[in-house]
């Protein structure tokens, strides 16, 4: 869990629900209480463990962050949407190993993930962003340093996809991080519309969306979720893996001509 934030993976939930219960405790039986506090421990250290064993983030990042999380977010936006430290060190790590110059995100938020995977590219490579709230773009375009070589575009996904097929764009990378009842759509755009480059990545983040799509409750976005992790699961277009990272990122790759 990220300190001073609400607890938005399925184990952070899973933590916080467990600290929650430990503070109930003082009247059951101490071999009982301790078991508990165990399984409760063993939770809430796990996420910060991983943060503290992960590289650090950069000086940009940070800054980035800090900003992200002292604005004065309302409505559906919230400062538990950005990707952050380790996830972003992740998204660098599958940048380098598949050698990638040219990264779409699709669905930018405040640009700590755009951000993080154009530290890492060669010389010409370039992260094209995609956002839909214009002020959010903003604020990320005001984050980013000189030269950080991220292409932001404002507008719904789906519009800007059929733009950058239309263009003839590929990219060695797509990360998708937008509207969850969007992401099939997505990904049959990037697949179809030639904006993936043979032997392309796709990650799709959220792909655990808070342990909804098994436990509930059934919101929209779990709802969504499950229905697209269905539907990847038996597309034979495509085989993935789902990570288990913060939120679940399901990593993409086609198989098919």
């Amino acid at each position: 869990m990220t300190s001073g934030l609400r607890p938005v993976t399925p184990l952070g939930i899973l933590a916080a629900r467990l600290d929650a219960v430990c503070a109930r405790l003082d009247a059951v039986e101490p071999g009982l209480r301790a078991e508990l506090e165990g399984i409760r421990d063993l939770a809430v250290g796990f996420e910060p463990y991983l943060e503290r064993h992960t590289s650090p983030e950069s000086a940009e990042l940070t800054a980035l962050a800090g900003a992200t999380r002292s604005a004065p977010w309302s409505g559906s936006l919230e400062a538990e949407m950005l990707s952050g430290h380790v996830e972003g060190r992740f998204l660098q790590f599958l940048l380098r190993l598949t050698g990638a110059r040219r990264v779409l995100e699709l669905g930018m938020f405040t640009g700590y993930s755009a951000l993080a995977m154009a530290q890492v590219l060669p010389e010409g490579g370039e992260v094209v962003a995609c956002e839909l709230d214009p002020e959010v773009a903003a604020f990320a375009q005001r984050c980013f340093p000189v030269g950080a070589r991220i292409d932001v575009r404002v507008g719904p996904a789906a519009d800007t996809l059929a733009e950058l097929s239309a263009e003839g764009q590929v990219f060695d990378v797509v990360f998708v991080d937008a509207d969850k009842a969007g992401y099939a759509g997505y990904l049959d755009a990037v697949l179809d519309g030639g904006l993936l480059a043979p032997g392309g990545l796709v990650a799709v983040d959220n792909t655990l969306m808070q342990g909804q799509p098994w436990a509930g409750p059934d919101t929209p976005n779990g709802a969504a979720i499950a229905a697209f992790n269905d539907r990847l699961t038996a597309d034979p277009r495509v085989e993935q893996v789902l990570v288990p990272l913060r939120d679940g990122i399901t990593l993409v790759r086609r198989t098919t001509p």
